[in-house]
């Protein structure tokens, strides 16, 4: 029913030559004058008054042609299976915070932050606690100052908080030092805006990335017929050139980082205004554009899955929806199997019942990521033998059962495997993951012997207070 491959390898050189004309008459808004110094250095042809850089067609080709030697032989999925991490609270950074208990949405506050903190450490302590949370009730510039404060204060391990303004760096640092973290800052995603925007905050993130030899590409969310053409030849020659321009970019700043990046497609609902990440012809137009990017410049671009879904509310079903987009971006591009994180409302809210929900079913994906393991004991030969053809005995009372029942078969702890019975499924279903979700809160201890460093770090806020705008 679907093919392995979705472009022709006569589709691979016309889609190449749209990409280099977007580049070369079209180029990339680049508002850093170190970046367009860089640009410019490495043959691009910048224009002070416009910010626009252009990328001549000889010099982007012998670029991808480098790309391409880079990445021989790094170029395919591997074949071997891999189950998916069950999520944790860390780097969904979501504008909202879904109260599971109310079933209400509500802009994100420093009590949801604690909140979500004290849960995650509860469930899952031992991996740290990360900035799950975009705050409101807090000065803008000062966002990440404030959550990693917070994390400092309620997290056993607190993970770096996201700077997403390269002001925001030192700060971090220093706090992150406070605690005997280095470089405890987390530089996220590089998300530009479209089309072929390298707005400042985004470039003057983006240089400091660079420059420190963090791995660097693009998290590209383009929107067939918002942002790009609304054919999936058009939402390739854009979408791709931004990918493209990224990684001229980075290498132009620092020719030794390493090149990454995902590709988040969306596509527009033209009867109500809304964007999807998750529909079917958002999937497709993700793995076309990567298997360009794979064929063309020998770069392994995995396509956005596990979370990002179009579902407004949690739930089972908003779980399933997670899956299918997982298992069908893996279908389509052979890139490992992803888990959601709890994220609704394509990656606007955060609901920890969803959260515990994606967890269920990434254990259940993680079956088919199991390896094969031959064994004695796994082949079980004496227990076949010893129930024969099941006329005296059968293998749920078989001893070699009992031992293996645990780690062979999926075991849910919230969901229920015996099948939908209509909306009383889902309501004991979303009561049984809300009461897990209290016992969690109700477990939480908070970190003790951190007084002084708490007092060193917001003293640190304090001085950021003065010393950043707003």
């Amino acid at each position: 029913m679907f093919a392995k491959y979705l472009l022709k390898e006569s589709d691979v050189e016309p889609l190449a030559e749209a990409v280099l004309r977007v580049l070369e008459q079209v180029g990339v808004l680049c508002q850093n004058d170190e970046l367009r110094k860089a640009l410019q250095e490495g043959g691009a042809q910048p224009d002070p008054s416009s910010e626009i850089v252009r990328f001549p067609r000889r010099v982007i080709e012998n670029f991808v042609e480098g790309l391409r030697r880079e990445n021989e032989g790094r170029d395919q999925w591997d074949n071997n299976p891999r189950a998916p991490e069950p999520a944790i609270i860390s780097g969904q950074v979501a504008q909202f915070y879904y109260d599971d208990a109310a079933g209400q949405i509500r802009s994100a506050s420093r009590e949801h932050f604690i909140t979500l903190t004290k849960f995650g450490d509860a469930l899952h302590g031992h991996q740290g606690v990360g900035h799950s949370l975009s705050l409101t009730d807090v000065p803008p510039l000062l966002e990440p100052l404030y959550a990693g404060l917070l994390l400092a204060e309620y997290a056993h391990r607190p993970h770096a908080p996201f700077a997403w303004n390269v002001r925001q760096n030192d700060y971090l640092i220093e706090m992150g030092q406070i605690l005997g973290l280095e470089n405890w800052v987390s530089h996220g995603a590089i998300c530009f805006a479209h089309p072929l925007r390298f707005d400042r905050d985004c470039a003057d993130r983006f240089v400091r990335r660079v420059k420190e030899g963090v791995p660097t590409g693009l998290t590209g969310m383009p929107v067939a017929g918002a942002t790009t053409p609304v054919t999936l030849e058009g939402f390739i020659a854009v979408a791709c050139a931004e990918h493209v321009a990224t990684w001229f970019a980075a290498r132009a700043l620092n020719p030794e980082v390493s090149l990454g990046g995902s590709m988040w497609a969306g596509t527009v609902d033209m009867k109500t205004g809304t964007v999807s990440y998750s529909a079917p012809d958002a999937m497709v137009y993700g793995a076309a554009a990567v298997e360009f990017l794979r064929r063309w410049c020998g770069m392994l671009v995995p396509l956005g899955a596990g979370d990002y879904c179009e579902s407004r509310v949690p739930g089972a079903y908003t779980a399933l929806e997670k899956v299918h987009k997982s298992l069908f971006a893996s279908l389509l591009t052979g890139q490992p199997l992803a888990a959601g994180t709890g994220l609704i409302d394509n990656g606007r809210a955060l609901s920890p019942v969803q959260l515990l929900l994606d967890r269920d079913f990434a254990t259940a994906l993680s079956h088919l990521g199991r390896p094969m393991n031959p064994t004695a004991e796994h082949l079980a030969l004496d227990t076949i033998e010893q129930v024969g053809v099941g006329l005296d005995t059968n293998y749920l009372e078989a001893e070699h059962t009992l031992r293996h029942f645990r780690a062979a078969l999926w075991l849910p702890e919230i969901l229920d495997r015996s099948g939908w019975r209509g909306m009383e499924t889902e309501e004991a279903v979303m009561e049984k993951a809300l009461g897990k979700f209290h016992a969690l809160l109700a477990e939480y201890r908070k970190p003790e012997g951190r007084e002084e460093q708490l007092a060193a770090m917001r003293g640190v806020l304090e001085r950021a207070h003065k010393e950043l705008p707003g």
